[in-house]
């Protein structure tokens, strides 16, 4: 009940009117439409229609990925950690094939208690010079020690992230029990390609800001589950 009247000793009139009167009431009140400008379909907007590069052939857009990708070598490799969210950590590369991509890694190590919770994971690399950046997003494969590429992949120096703890087994070498392999299995990609130079990737955002166009300074691509799987078949090059 909602209360319009003040108590009046003169006036012998209900002090509240029934909610059904009122919301009939309140409800017969035009209401403002919402203005144009703030829904969410927008009948032309070049930065959307224009995001992604249609043309250029997978082949191609697979080779100028695996040239970023393989110039970078190290990457932001990120699980899934429970209540937690997405955790990521720096890991250099230990063999790419084709749009897959493993590293070798210590067993003990957090991140395989999260694969264990969720196979999920995601790469990323970024050149700051370039403006060039890759996300990769997949499932992961762990193996053990007794997997054979782990010897393949090893390069001296891995030793150094592990340490010898002296006991003839656990020397950081590709024999120690600790050193397991983590391969992505990737399922989706998406990159951007930057075809400006600095000078000209400054040039063109200036303009673009300036002018009300959008910035031209590369391409942005995505890959398929479906692509990925048929680069898989033409090989890693």
């Amino acid at each position: 009940m909602i209360n319009i009247f003040s108590p009046s000793k003169h006036l012998s009139i209900p002090r509240t009117i029934p909610y059904r009167t009122t919301h009939r009431l309140l409800s017969k009140t035009p209401r403002r439409a919402m203005p144009q400008s703030a829904q969410a379909d927008v009948p032309s907007d070049p930065s959307i229609e224009n995001q992604w590069d249609n043309t250029t052939p997978k082949k191609e857009q697979f080779a100028d990925l695996y040239a970023i990708t393989d110039a970078l070598k190290v990457s932001l490799l990120g699980t899934q950690r429970p209540n937690i969210g997405p955790v990521f950590r720096s890991m250099a590369v230990a063999k790419r094939n084709g749009p897959d991509f493993c590293y070798l890694a210590n067993r003990n190590s957090q991140k395989f208690k999260d694969l264990a919770a969720d196979s999920s994971a995601t790469i990323t690399f970024q050149n700051s010079s370039t403006q060039d950046w890759v996300s990769i997003s997949g499932d992961v494969v762990t193996t053990s020690n007794d997997d054979p590429r782990i010897k393949e992949y090893y390069s001296k120096g891995e030793n150094a992230w592990f340490g010898d703890l002296g006991d003839g087994v656990h020397t950081g070498g590709p024999e120690d029990p600790r050193m397991a392999l983590i391969e992505v299995k990737a399922k989706y990609i998406v990159y951007w390609k930057c075809t400006a130079t600095k000078v000209g990737f400054v040039k063109e955002v200036v303009q673009a800001a300036v002018t009300g166009k959008t910035a031209d300074t590369g391409f942005q691509r995505q890959l398929s589950e479906e692509d990925i799987k048929a680069a898989r078949e033409y090989g890693s090059e």
